[in-house]
């Protein structure tokens, strides 16, 4: 089971004015721990300081995707962070995290990835969405010369757009295989597209325009939850198959939150039990009433991989053995993997006396 390292910052570079790209050295000895595939993330963990009693000390745990081409054996990890208002973590890491300072890093995980082939690539994506997508372009590129790549990126403004000098620096080596289209929404630009939002009617008409929508292998969406889902509909209503659609969601503060499942809400069971393999050792748990089942193993197995809480980061997927759950929200699992028995375990409400998962699946 991947565990936590503490890693030393060595480089914060500010992007924009509420973002900045984060380095970590990682020493040799654990070099072979965080190799990654591009378009993974890692999850960095801090403690709360100072504030009320019960806040302080709190632990915090926040997913960030890597941005640069991919590594077997990497000496460094550069990650980007928009601050986010009220953000736990990203308003200490853009206003606080110095060079010298540690940071528990667990290793890479995550599926929004393309490893290089031949082929043609497109993506789409909204703010700090760029993050894993600089990753799968570059790795792409320099990786495999019979591969193309376009990039449909949406932004507020040229002064709130991330990793505009490394997005240039590929159209300026790729000029044949890269492609890039850059949309702003709240500033007029003096060439290219019309300022305004991307949504499903907008894309419908400007994908087929820049490339030849039936020939792309991969559709790679990523940033907030409503460009995703118009992204994704807009591709659907262009026949594209959904295993070719890959999506990652980024702020999901839109979404009400959902409401705690009672066992009263799961059929009136009065009791249910656990079971979890965790990192080759099992064990078997009651439940408290509303807990998922994240919960119900973090009381009694604090090495639970887990981060967002919310359904999104995908890192506490685990495979149902047997029982059955309710999933409140998944913007992380795809079709494959649900079929294949995955669910999220911080968004999993047992509908059956008995659950059992496999963290190690």
């Amino acid at each position: 089971m991947s565990t936590f390292h503490p890693l030393r910052v060595t480089a914060v570079d500010q992007l924009t004015d509420d973002s900045v790209a984060l380095t970590f050295a990682v020493p040799p000895e654990l070099r072979h721990l965080y190799g990654y595939s591009p378009g993974q993330h890692i999850a960095l963990r801090r403690h709360r300081a100072g504030g009320d009693a019960v806040a302080a000390g709190a632990e915090v745990r926040r997913t960030y995707s890597l941005c640069a081409p991919a590594c077997d054996e990497p000496s460094e990890l550069r990650i980007g962070i928009r601050g986010v208002e009220g953000g736990d973590f990203s308003s200490y890491a853009v206003k606080e995290l110095r060079p010298g300072d540690t940071v528990d890093v667990l290793p890479p995980t995550g599926r929004f990835v393309l490893e290089p082939r031949p082929g043609r690539f497109a993506a789409v994506v909204g703010g700090s969405g760029i993050t894993p997508v600089l990753s799968i372009a570059s790795t792409l590129l320099a990786r495999e010369p019979e591969a193309r790549f376009c990039l449909v990126r949406s932004d507020r403004s040229t002064a709130s757009t991330m990793f505009l000098e490394e997005t240039a620096d590929l159209k300026d080596r790729f000029p044949d295989r890269f492609q890039l289209v850059t949309v702003l929404s709240r500033e007029e630009q003096q060439s290219g597209l019309a300022s305004g939002r991307l949504d499903e009617r907008r894309l419908s008409a400007l994908l087929p325009s820049l490339l030849p929508v039936p020939d792309v292998d991969g559709w790679y969406l990523c940033g907030p939850l409503g460009l995703v889902e118009e992204a994704s509909r807009a591709l659907r209503g262009l026949g594209v198959p959904r295993a070719r659609i890959h999506q990652e969601i980024f702020h999901v503060t839109e979404v009400p939150s959902a409401p705690v499942a009672s066992r009263a809400d799961a059929g009136g069971l009065r009791s249910v039990s656990v079971t979890a393999n965790l990192d080759g050792r099992s064990g078997c748990w009651p439940m408290d009433d509303g807990e998922s089942v994240l919960e119900t193993v973090l009381r009694h197995r604090a090495d639970a991989p887990f981060a967002c809480k919310g359904g999104v980061c995908g890192t506490c997927r685990v495979r149902l053995v047997s029982g059955e759950v309710r999933m409140e929200r998944n913007y992380a699992l795809e079709d494959d993997e649900l079929e294949a028995g995955y669910v999220l375990a911080c968004q999993s409400r047992p509908v059956s006396e008995a659950v059992e998962v496999d963290f190690d699946g």
